[in-house]
């Protein structure tokens, strides 16, 4: 447990692969039950709920671990900017989910390589050559395949996981440019304490100063703070409390112990995950232009994170 948590001290590439895969499948599960009980919950409601599970598991795990100094991050700014784009991210991802599938949060989540690649020149530096470029134009048409915006059942709502995925490139790029010498613990721990807060301020905003009721009609899940509190709801929010720890965990780690080029290929196995648990648990499957899409999407994050590898390369030789 102390290796886990505490501040790494070098690349470790296969098992970041090994954390990474195990990530990605709980995660999957995770967002699979957030979108299952959406129908019975507000979206501030369960982020508070599942916010404070991961803010008193975080807690235990500390004190388990060696102590609650593993809490406290080295950089306190760029850990808590971290889990305030986090947050941004999960508004976007989850906001829609009681009317998309699994596969268009996906999608559209995984978007986030190629906003890596917009992102690289203007905050980073790097020269955006015709393959990222490529890239893009791939990632893009996949993602235009599997949201359809031509279709008559299409919703300015399919586009929130999009911009999700905005938010989690910057995550992504704060983690390795800012927070790699950071332990992990601290890292869940702040974006615990970040979703608490925001899902405590949604729901007392929401329960106090109501919507009216035609926009609480049209959008429950987001225009509604507090609904009526079940148990199942609590079991729900433990649960997925609990696999939210361990993915964020596992990602985080496996971020800070090797090169994002590395394991950006094998994140994508989440589009499967979330396919898979589609299928288990609501009886669907992508569409043919949702599998075509995902494939696009998937090959345009390989093919960055490739030339992503070729570059660092040469940049060593040179």
């Amino acid at each position: 447990m102390r290796s886990l948590f505490g501040n790494p001290t070098r690349d470790r590439p296969v098992t970041a692969l090994s954390l990474l895969l195990i990530g990605v499948f709980v995660l999957a599960l995770q967002d699979a039950l957030f979108k299952d009980i959406s129908s019975q919950t507000s979206y501030w409601q369960f982020q508070a709920l599942r916010a404070g599970g991961n803010f008193i598991f975080a807690i235990v795990l500390a004190i388990g671990g060696g102590g609650l100094y593993l809490l406290i991050p080295q950089r306190t700014g760029a850990v808590y900017f971290r889990a305030l784009l986090m947050t941004f991210c999960m508004f976007c991802f989850f906001g829609g989910a009681p009317y998309l599938t699994l596969t268009q949060m996906a999608a559209g989540l995984y978007t986030y390589p190629l906003f890596v690649s917009m992102l690289a020149g203007p905050v980073l530096g790097e020269r955006v050559g015709r393959w990222r470029l490529g890239a893009l134009v791939v990632g893009f048409g996949g993602t235009a395949l599997v949201l359809s915006p031509w279709e008559d059942g299409f919703t300015i709502l399919q586009c929130l996981p999009i911009l999700a995925g905005f938010f989690y490139a910057l995550n992504i790029l704060t983690i390795r440019r800012a927070c790699r010498w950071e332990n992990t613990l601290a890292m869940v721990f702040a974006v615990a304490v970040a979703f608490l807060i925001s899902g405590i301020l949604g729901s007392v905003v929401l329960t106090i100063f109501p919507l009216p009721m035609i926009v609480q009609e049209s959008a429950p899940f987001v225009f509604i703070g507090w609904p009526l509190l079940t148990m199942v709801v609590v079991g729900f929010a433990v649960v997925t409390s609990i696999l939210n720890l361990i993915g964020n965990i596992c990602l985080s780690r496996a971020y800070q112990t090797a090169e994002s080029s590395w394991l950006v290929p094998l994140d994508f196995s989440y589009l499967l995950f979330a396919a898979f648990w589609g299928k288990a648990l609501f009886d669907t499957l992508p569409t043919t232009n949702g599998i075509i899409g995902m494939t696009l999407i998937g090959a345009a994050g390989v093919l960055t994170a490739w030339r992503e590898r070729v570059r660092r390369q040469m940049e060593f030789q040179i």
